[in-house]
């Protein structure tokens, strides 16, 4: 099938960080936007038009996802609705998984009850993520949750926990928590045939060739660097109540027109 209006809700992963718009300033294109544009194609194939908004912002909690979001994105009437989120709370030590799952259900029903047909995605396994790998466990949780609501609801589901190739660190930024651009566009091509199409490009599962190795001391001085420039000032804005996105707004906050 094909889908005519699509719009994305979420964090800064369907924002699109940090997959640079080579044509704006401080902007992001992202798998969103890049399975909008094969969505586009199909639609145009069967001569159908189509429409897309992106209303997700980074640093965005799930509260935020299922309750504001999800409400200017069911006004907007889509026929697809993907939404992910989640990842972001579940960094905090004390987070309730299972109500995280709960509140996701909810809007998942919400957006099912309209006819629209909703896309989700698992978060990616943190086994071998500096910091973040103690999450493994609450984010594994959160991933059989995320196969129950979607077995119960007939929802997608992009299987990035599973997806051996977002293992290698050259397809994620300097920050560790996001994806390069050939992340991003991997994503969008799981998500394409998740949705059940055919790409063009087979090989978005397929691991790149092995890196060279790395030095124990260059490891150690990369592992500084990052705590420096990334760690460091997380745990400030958190301390603060702060939020990187806390002065944005959505990048695509209407349905418009997409060719990609």
């Amino acid at each position: 099938m094909t889908w005519s209006r699509y719009v994305a809700i979420g964090d800064s992963f369907t924002e699109g960080m940090s997959d640079p718009d080579p044509e704006r300033d401080n902007a992001y294109i992202g798998w969103a936007d890049r399975l909008a544009a094969h969505l586009a194609l199909e639609a145009r194939r069967q001569e159908q038009g189509f429409g897309y908004a992106n209303l997700a912002v980074r640093g965005r909690l799930l509260d935020d996802i299922v309750g504001r979001q999800l409400d200017e994105a069911l006004a907007l009437e889509p026929d697809l609705v993907s939404i992910v989120g989640g990842g972001n709370d579940i960094l905090r030590p004390r987070a309730d998984i299972d109500g995280l799952a709960a509140r996701l259900e909810d809007a998942v029903a919400r957006i099912r009850a309209t006819g629209a047909d909703v896309l989700m995605a698992t978060p990616v396994d943190p086994r071998e993520a500096p910091l973040v790998r103690m999450t493994r466990g609450r984010a594994a949780t959160y991933v059989a949750h995320i196969w129950s609501i979607a077995r119960r609801h007939e929802a997608f589901v992009i299987d990035q926990w599973g997806m051996h190739a977002l293992r290698d660190w050259r397809l994620w930024a300097s920050d560790r928590i996001h994806m390069t651009t050939e992340g991003h566009r991997r994503v969008a091509l799981n998500a394409f045939t998740t949705l059940g199409f055919e790409p063009d490009d087979t090989e978005w599962a397929t691991p790149l060739p092995p890196a060279p190795p790395i030095g124990r001391a260059e490891s150690f001085r990369e592992n500084v660097r990052w705590a420096r420039e990334y760690v460091a000032p997380w745990v400030q804005r958190r301390l603060r109540g702060q939020s990187s996105g806390d002065a944005l707004t959505a990048k695509r906050p209407t349905i418009t027109p997409f060719e990609g």
